[in-house]
């Protein structure tokens, strides 16, 4: 690279920082957010167990913990008003639903949005891909190419759509990636929810993709990865949490730090409050 085209990818990054910053600024006031620390929510597939048991009672825990917000990962047989009455009574906020791409599709996104809009929800992050829809280069271009029209369309209503990574999305295709055919296609719009344990696992670096896909990573699973220790708990393990926040609070535009724990040789309640009280630890 020579020293004036150096230059150019300074300058085109510098850019892309600052207007990553200004999406952050713009979607947190939206939020409601104060200026300062990001906010900490939890995805609820962490305690899924309990919130099917008794989701009133699994909540107040989670506000007890200091949780501000939690991502939904199925609706416990409740309507939208119904939840967003719960999420009201206990003081937190929605930061996120995993809503399936079918969801997504035809007649059943304007039902989707609206259910969202009943959440107070921006974030539309889908969880996984159908292995037929996700076989080849091809396939994942095609998804890109439908991700940008879902982008479009939900702008309207303040929503963005997203996609969240398991560890497949890192093995190599065709001399690239999944993860990099998927998000070197889609525009800005699109959010990439990086799952970090899954990531590592995977073999992809976390801080790097944060750092490739500037203003993009709205919200980020926090979840632990350790060579030696499978069940550790965040801030236990070999994640690199420093600098992942690092590239978060300046590149990300991240809104939500999000807590995933999903081992079961731990109780899961109390799991996710050590996983908060480790982030504390932490400085967040």
């Amino acid at each position: 690279m020579n020293e004036t085209n150096g230059m150019r990818r300074r300058e085109l990054l510098r850019m892309t920082a600052l207007g990553a910053a200004a999406a952050w600024t713009a979607t947190r006031a939206k939020l409601g957010l104060a200026a300062g620390k990001l906010p900490i929510g939890v995805q609820l597939y962490s305690v899924r167990k309990d919130c099917e048991r008794d989701l009133p009672g699994t909540l107040k825990a989670l506000k007890g913990f200091g949780y501000e917000a939690v991502e939904f990962a199925g609706y416990y047989g409740r309507s939208a008003s119904e939840l967003r009455r719960l999420l009201d009574d206990h003081g937190l906020k929605c930061c996120g639903t995993h809503t399936g791409l079918d969801t997504l599709e035809g007649d059943a996104l304007a039902k989707t949005v609206e259910f969202n809009q009943t959440l107070g929800n921006p974030f539309l992050i889908v969880p996984s891909i159908p292995e037929e829809r996700r076989k080849t280069a091809d396939d994942w271009k095609a998804l890109a190419a439908r991700f940008d029209t879902l982008a479009d369309q939900v702008a309207p209503a303040g929503m963005r759509v997203g996609y969240h990574n398991h560890n497949f999305e890192f093995a190599a295709i065709g001399g690239t990636t999944p993860w990099e055919l998927f998000f070197g296609g889609t525009k800005p719009l699109v959010v990439q929810q990086v799952d970090i344990g899954n990531c590592i696992d995977g073999g992809g670096d976390p801080v790097a993709l944060i750092k490739r896909y500037p203003g993009r990573t709205a919200s980020i699973h926090v979840k632990e990865f350790s060579k030696t220790k499978p069940d550790a708990f965040v801030g236990e393990g070999d994640v690199p949490w420093h600098a992942v926040f690092e590239a978060c609070e300046t590149l990300g535009g991240t809104s939500w730090y999000i807590v995933e724990y999903e081992h079961e040789s731990q109780p899961a309640i109390p799991a996710v409050g050590r996983c908060l009280t480790n982030l504390r630890k932490m400085g967040k």
